[in-house]
Formats: structure tokens, sequence, C-alpha cells
């Protein structure tokens, strides 16, 4: 993986330790977690965790989330990238999904779709992935509308721990 990737308006990178602080507002925020699935995290070291699983799917895997910072403000805002999938989820295992999460304040400025474009430039052109796919909760629009946006084909609905998700898939151009 070549990194950082930059953008227009943004840097992507390894997310560290040193993120635990901005993870743990993006983990714990009830907004931010509402179509994720999980509780809103409670304890700052719930999100060190997550950062040392990050970690561990960069070394094993190649690839997983990446810190999405302001270019502007120099400020973690939320992250997005490609990870492998190594659980099943809607009979899919071992493939590439995308994924992002932001914190409230930076929705709606095109972000999520900025970070994306470049994670799926990762997945297709670094990971030579064939099929990148994608899943949100069905009540989440806004992720719904970005994937679509994005050129993912919706392919149906599965439950998902409970919570009915919309699959995507999105093959190389």
């Amino acid at each position: 993986m070549k990194l950082p990737i930059i953008t227009k308006r943004l840097i992507l990178r390894k997310i560290t330790a040193e993120d635990v602080d901005a993870m743990f507002s993006l983990d714990s925020n009830p907004e931010v977690m509402k179509y994720v699935g999980v509780q809103p995290f409670t304890q700052k070291e719930e999100s060190a965790k997550m950062i040392e699983n990050i970690i561990n799917q960069y070394e094993k895997n190649g690839t997983g989330r990446l810190a999405v910072i302001e270019k502007e403000t120099n400020k973690f805002i939320g992250w997005s990238g490609i990870k492998l999938l190594t659980e099943e989820v809607n009979g899919h295992k071992n493939v590439y999904e995308l994924g992002y999460r932001f914190l409230p304040d930076f929705w709606g400025k095109g972000y999520a779709t900025e970070s994306a474009k470049a994670s799926l430039d990762l997945g297709f052109n670094q990971l030579n992935a064939d099929t990148i796919y994608a899943y949100a909760d069905v009540e989440n629009q806004s992720s719904n509308y970005i994937l679509t946006k994005l050129g993912f084909e919706n392919k149906g609905t599965f439950l998902d721990e409970g919570d009915i998700c919309n699959w995507y898939e999105l093959e190389k151009k």
C-alpha cells in the first residue's frame, strides 16, 4: 500500500496508536454509530483495541481502514478504506470491502465520496481487486446514496446481526 494518499482536500494515512482520542470521539458518538450495529464505545480502551486490530490488518492483509485528515486543518475527521473481510458477511469471505465513518461536523461535505474514490483506486490499482464490496443499513440514506453515486450496484438485502443491510458490488472497469 503506497501511502499517504493525497486528494484535493484530504490525506489518507495509516491509523496509529496516537489516533486513539480521535477514534474514540468517532466510536463513542451515538450519531456516528447509529447504523453500525454496534453500541457507541464508552471507554477509550475500546478504541485502542480497535486500532490494534486495524494495525494487525495492515500487517496480515496488506490493507485496512485509513485515517482521513482534512488538509486545511490537519484534523482527523474520520476513516475510510478497503479492508479484507476475513469473517463471512452475506456469504462472502476473503473479499475486499469499502467502508467509511466520519464525525458529524464533516457530514455533507463530500468527504466520504472523495475518500472512497481514493480508496477504490487503491483497491483496484494497488490491491488488484476485480470486485469491491460494501454494505450499509437500509435506513442509512446517506451511505446508500454515496455507494450508488460511486457506481456500486445494489445486489439486495441481507440480515447483519439483526440489522437489514443493502449489499453492494463494484467491478473493476
